[in-house]
């Protein structure tokens, strides 16, 4: 999701990711007080109703959030957090169709907007302590990176092989045959 931050969230992570790159060793002890500051639950909200989805078993969607009032809803949960009495809603569980496989389904389970909303929280607060800790070539679950980049970033390699490995035509070629056994949109080199 590129949605920009606000500054004062934008701000808080900014520290959070430099105090974790600068210092790996160093725990962060005093976290939770930040996941019901009221930037962070309105911008996780934001990005939760970008996501769009399907209500969860209370049957609450973001229309009926904003037709109720936006800031009283996101007050409730900003007070559940901080008195430490929110609890997590039941998950809803739907079959949806298997893509490529007609006739077969798998669960999907579909949170209530609540939960998004302090699971998203909890992203924005978390995702930048531990994305300092990750290589630059480890793409999983990250933000700003794609499984088809670990795969453009793969064939990269395999196309010119590291700096300073001394790779000749044999291993270029090696490479290449390896690349034409899988079907990638990505356009061949001419041989050499």
């Amino acid at each position: 999701m590129s949605l920009t931050p606000p500054p004062t969230v934008r701000k808080l992570r900014d520290a959070l990711h430099s105090k974790a790159k600068s210092a790996p060793g160093y725990r962060f002890y005093a976290l939770y007080d930040k996941l019901y500051r009221e930037d962070i639950l309105r911008f996780a909200y934001d990005r939760c109703k970008a996501n769009g989805g399907a209500p969860g078993v209370d049957g609450q969607d973001f229309e009926d959030i904003e037709s109720q009032g936006l800031d009283a809803w996101l007050g409730v949960l900003t007070k559940e957090l901080r008195e430490e009495t929110y609890r997590p809603q039941p998950v809803r569980r739907v079959n949806i169709p298997k893509y490529g496989q007609p006739g077969k389904f798998r669960p999907l389970g579909i949170p209530c907007i609540k939960d998004r909303v302090a699971q998203m929280a909890a992203v924005l607060v978390l995702e930048p302590i531990f994305e300092a800790d990750l290589q630059p070539e480890q793409h999983a679950y990250r933000p700003e990176h794609s499984a088809l980049d670990a795969v453009r970033q793969v064939e990269a390699l395999l196309r010119t092989g590291e700096k300073g490995q001394g790779r000749g035509k044999r291993d270029r070629n090696r490479s290449l045959r390896f690349l034409s056994l899988f079907p990638v949109p990505f356009p061949r080199p001419p041989a050499q």
